[in-house]
C-alpha cells in the first residue's frame, strides 16, 4: 500500500507519455457472444493491473477469481504487477482494460484537450484512511505537535500542502517542521529507531502493522481534520474506449469484483486466506494480512449504499482544492474521471 512512496509522483510525466501511447496504440477487442468448438461460450479476456503488490487493498479481485465470479460473468481475468511507470500508463494505451490508481494520482492526466483515456469506475474504500503516526506520548497526536519534530517527506507539492493546511487549522505552522527527505518501507523500524519521528501512513496496512508489532502510536487521519481531504484512494479505473464499447462487460467486471469485496467484507479471516494463497510471499506476515483485512471488513463500503460508490461532492472537492492551491500544472475540471455507472445498480 505505497502510493506516494513507491512512484513520487512520477505519474505527471507517466501519465503524459501514457496519453500519446494512448493515442497511438489504443486496442480493443470486440468479441461480441464467441464461442468454442464445444459450443462453450468464450470468456473474455480482462487484464487488471495493480498498483503495487498484493495486498489488503486488492483482495476483492483475488476473492473474486478464486470464487468464480468473473468466470460466471463470462471473463477470464489475468492480474499483472504495474510497470514502474504506473498502472495508469497500462490502462490508458489499452494493454490492459482495468487497474488500481487514485483520486489524486490521476489528476495531472485529466487536465488539457487531450485528456488520459482513463475513468475511475469504482472506489475500493469508501474514506481516505492515510494521515500521520509517530511514536506514542511524544506530542504529535495533532497535528500542531508536528512542530520541531522530524518527518519523513517524499518531498510532494501535494503531500506537503496537506500537511500545512491540517497544521494551520490546529494552530500550527508546518515551517517549523524539519523534513527528512525519505521513503520509508518499513514504518516499524523508522520509529522504532528514531530516524524519523511522523510519517504519512495508509492505516489499514502501515498502522495496523504497528499494533501487530506491539508499537504503541499516536496517529491522526487528515479526513477528520478536514473534509477536502476525504478523497478516493485506491480507486479501479477502466479505460473509456473499453467501457464505450463494452459496457455490458464493463459492468460484468465490476459487478463480480463488488461480489468480491462483499465477501472479503462478511469474511475478513477467509478473505485473508485467498489473498495469501494468490500472493505466498504474504505468508510471512500472516498476522498482519489477517488484521489488516478485518480492519478494512467495515471500511470498503462503510455507510454508503453500494460498496465502489462515488460522492460527486467529494470528489469535487478535492479537485477544486487541487485547482485553488495550484498543484498542477493547468486545472482539472473538478467533476472529471470518475462514474458510478458501471456499478451493480441499487
Amino acid at each position: 500500500m505505497k502510493h506516494w512512496k513507491s512512484r513520487l509522483l512520477a505519474g505527471a510525466l507517466a501519465l503524459g507519455m501514457a496519453a500519446s501511447l494512448a493515442a497511438c496504440g489504443q486496442k480493443t477487442q470486440d468479441k461480441g457472444q464467441d464461442t468454442t468448438q464445444d459450443g462453450e461460450q468464450e470468456l473474455e479476456k480482462i487484464t487488471f493491473v495493480l498498483d503495487w503488490t498484493p495486498n489488503t487493498n486488492h483482495t476483492g479481485v483475488y476473492v473474486a477469481i478464486a470464487n468464480g465470479y468473473f468466470e460466471e460473468a463470462g471473463l477470464d481475468v489475468e492480474v499483472v504487477q504495474p510497470p514502474e511507470d504506473g498502472a495508469e500508463v497500462l490502462v490508458a494505451s489499452g494493454k490492459a482494460q482495468f487497474g488500481v490508481s487514485f483520486q489524486d494520482y490521476i489528476a495531472p492526466g485529466l487536465i488539457g484537450d487531450d485528456p488520459l483515456p482513463i475513468t475511475a469506475v469504482a472506489a475500493v474504500i469508501q474514506h481516505n484512511t492515510s494521515g500521520i503516526i509517530s511514536r506514542a506520548g511524544e506530542g504529535m497526536d495533532t497535528p500542531k505537535g508536528l512542530e520541531g519534530h522530524k518527518y519523513a517527506t517524499w518531498d510532494l507539492p501535494v503531500e506537503k500542502a496537506t500537511i500545512a493546511q491540517v497544521m494551520k487549522a490546529d494552530g500550527g505552522d508546518f515551517d517549523k517542521v524539519e523534513l527528512i527527505p525519505s521513503t520509508v518501507t518499513d514504518e516499524v523500524s523508522a520509529l522504532q529507531s528514531k530516524s524519523v519521528d511522523a510519517i504519512w501512513i495508509y492505516y489499514a496496512w502501515a498502522g495496523v502493522a504497528c499494533q501487530v508489532a506491539g508499537l504503541d502510536t499516536d496517529y491522526f487521519a487528515f479526513a477528520d481534520i478536514d473534509p477536502v481531504f476525504d478523497y478516493y484512494t485506491p480507486v479501479i479505473i477502466g479505460n473509456n474506449t473499453y467501457l464505450e464499447e463494452h459496457p455490458d462487460q464493463a459492468k460484468a467486471f465490476v459487478a463480480a469484483m463488488s461480489r468480491g469485496y462483499q465477501y472479503a467484507m462478511e469474511n475478513p479471516e477467509k478473505a485473508a486466506q485467498i489473498l495469501m494463497d494468490a500472493a505466498p510471499e504474504l505468508k510471512s506476515n500472516e498476522e498482519l494480512v489477517v488484521a489488516s483485512q478485518k480492519y478494512l471488513a467495515d471500511k470498503y463500503q462503510a455507510e454508503a449504499d453500494r460498496w465502489g460508490e462515488f460522492d460527486a461532492a467529494r470528489w469535487s472537492a478535492f479537485f477544486t482544492w487541487l485547482n485553488d492551491n495550484q498543484l498542477l500544472e493547468g486545472t482539472v475540471d473538478p467533476n472529471a474521471g470518475f462514474t458510478n455507472d458501471y456499478l451493480p445498480q441499487k
